[in-house]
């Protein structure tokens, strides 16, 4: 997986009980796997689409830095999808816990939001890649 973003968690990120509130989560996730998609799909035209189930495992405390990782499972004739895990490091102790996983399905459009072909060359990049097809069952 690739190392997309790191935000510290901070007093004005938690929610009522003291845990980095879920919404602010979603709101980086969205945010940098959708740049993420657009790298991958060669496009600044990249919107998100869907968010599998997000079961929030662990939470994270403020202090905590949250890495945001992905990579690219299937890319498809106008979408793209990412597996992603947002995982809570403690920057004492030095260890990492998963906060949730989930996949991301982001769709290239046009002008007025309507479904385009993702490039061929993105396609081909990807499927003919080495290591791709290992990265797929994992």
């Amino acid at each position: 997986m690739d190392l997309l973003a790191t935000h510290p968690v901070r007093k004005m990120d938690l929610g009522f009980h003291g845990n980095l509130f879920g919404g602010n989560l979603l709101s980086w996730l969205d945010s940098a796997v959708a740049a993420y998609a657009m790298e991958k799909c060669h496009s600044k035209a990249m919107i998100t689409v869907a968010i599998d189930k997000c079961v929030f495992e662990k939470p994270a405390k403020e202090g905590n830095l949250v890495k945001i990782w992905a990579r690219v499972e299937r890319i498809g004739n106008t979408s793209a999808t990412f597996a992603v895990e947002a995982r809570s490091y403690n920057v004492f102790r030095g260890d990492e816990k998963l906060i949730l996983s989930t996949k991301m399905t982001f769709v290239r459009v046009d002008e007025e939001g309507e479904p385009i072909r993702i490039s061929e060359q993105v396609r081909r990049e990807f499927y003919e890649s080495p290591g791709t097809e290992e990265e797929k069952k994992k």
